[in-house]
C-alpha cells in the first residue's frame, strides 16, 4: 500500500452553523456540501469534513490540521483582525541552510487546535 496524499480529514464540532461559519468565512474554504451532522469543505484537494458527534459525550480530541500559506505574518494578521483566538505567535519551528519554516498556532470556532504554517527561502 502507497499513500499518496490526505484525502479528507474529519473534524469534531459542537455546532455546526457556527463551524460553517467559521470554515467558510474566517478560513475562506469553499464548502462542498452539509447535511445536519456533517460538513464538507475542499482545501485545494484535501476534504475537511466536519462532524457533530454521534453520542453526547464524545471526547473532543483533533488532530491538528497545518494549513500552508505563502506570508504567514500576513495570515497571523488577518486571523487577529477576524477575532480568532491565538495560542501562539509566528515563530520559526525549523530552519536549514536553505529553509525556514514557520508556524502558528489559533483556535477554531470549537476550540480545536489548527496551524498555519509557511516554508521560504533563507
Amino acid at each position: 500500500m502507497k499513500i499518496n496524499k490526505v484525502g479528507q480529514i474529519a473534524i469534531p464540532i459542537r455546532d455546526m452553523k457556527r463551524a460553517i461559519e467559521f470554515y467558510e468565512n474566517v478560513l475562506g474554504l469553499k464548502l462542498l456540501f452539509k447535511t445536519d451532522q456533517l460538513g464538507f469543505f475542499d482545501c485545494d484537494g484535501v476534504r475537511l469534513l466536519l462532524a457533530l458527534p454521534e453520542k453526547e459525550s464524545s471526547d473532543y480530541l483533533s488532530s491538528i490540521i497545518y494549513y500552508q500559506v505563502d506570508n504567514i505574518n500576513q495570515a497571523y494578521d488577518e486571523l487577529l483582525n477576524r477575532g480568532v483566538q491565538i495560542v501562539q505567535k509566528p515563530h520559526i519551528i525549523a530552519k536549514t541552510n536553505k529553509i525556514e519554516t514557520w508556524m502558528t498556532f489559533f483556535k477554531d470556532s470549537e476550540g480545536n487546535t489548527l496551524a498555519l504554517m509557511s516554508e521560504s527561502e533563507v
